[in-house]
């Protein structure tokens, strides 16, 4: 996991994967094309990628043909939904006690009888 958000992390890797998935698959030397940075730059990039498991890259003829792989993201995109989901719960409880800060406080005598008595 963390390979893939470290990867994702860098602005132009989110270019790279955007670019191969409108092209479905593409070369490092038609990527350099559409975006602001070196064929070298490119291959670096796609290197970081490959690694994370979010491309994979086959030879065709003297060229390397990368496409992205979506299995990565679709792991990637449940986790942060789950995260996300467990931090609203907590934003949830928050709000909530912000709001209304006796709702949290038991009654009065309730509290007396959880009180240990005297020996």
């Amino acid at each position: 996991m963390a390979e893939v958000l470290s990867a994702l992390a860098d602005p132009t890797r989110r270019r790279i994967l955007d670019a191969l998935a409108a092209h479905g698959e593409a070369t490092a030397t038609v990527l350099a094309t559409e975006l602001p940075v070196s064929r070298q730059a490119i291959v670096k990039h796609l290197g970081v990628l490959d690694q994370a498991g979010l491309v994979a890259g086959h030879r065709a003829g003297r060229e390397a043909r990368y496409r992205v792989i979506p299995e990565r993201l679709g792991i990637t995109a449940r986790w942060m939904d789950r995260l996300a989901a467990d931090w609203d719960t907590r934003l949830s409880v928050i709000k909530q006690l912000a709001e209304d800060p006796a709702a949290d406080t038991p009654p009065a005598e309730s509290r007396a009888s959880e009180q240990p008595k005297a020996p």
